[in-house]
């Protein structure tokens, strides 16, 4: 007895979604690139608001020991760490107008301040959110002054 070809029903296949990308990053990659942008989270903290210059820290060590071996890590720690500059040029150029106009310039520095720190702690979280997915994730804004 045999079976028309139209009735057989063919086995599934594996389709584009169930294989991963070989140029996939490991989790392994994955958890280095999400600690690269939150380090600067923790390099905050630590320093305080006011003097945070530690926010670039964090993405630097970990930019410094991870790159020869993990190109994801490599990548988004790069981002994290150029986006980090950024934000401390923009807050130091605040803190200097600041001083330059015998603190009538706070009129101005205050509000942008606030909004450049808002911005800084919500793309940093959607960063690590992305990296963590394996996703390469450039931040908006952001000058590349490490290639």
């Amino acid at each position: 007895m045999s079976v028309p070809p139209e009735s057989v029903v063919p086995p599934p296949s594996n389709g584009p979604s169930s294989v991963p990308p070989s140029d996939a990053p490991s989790a392994e990659q994955r958890q280095w690139a999400l600690f690269a942008h939150l380090s600067a989270l923790i390099g905050l903290i630590i320093t305080g608001t006011w003097f945070g210059w530690g926010c670039f820290i964090g993405p630097l060590v970990i930019w410094l020991v991870k790159k020869d071996t993990m190109p994801f890590v490599d990548d988004q720690a790069k981002e994290a760490l150029n986006f980090n500059i950024t934000v401390a040029i923009i807050l130091l150029a605040l803190k200097v107008l600041v001083v330059i106009t015998l603190g009538l310039g706070v009129m101005i520095a205050i509000p942008v301040g606030t909004v450049v720190v808002v911005a800084w702690l919500v793309f940093t979280i959607i960063a690590g959110i992305r990296a963590n997915e394996g996703v390469r994730y450039r931040y908006p804004f952001t000058l590349r002054l490490i290639k």
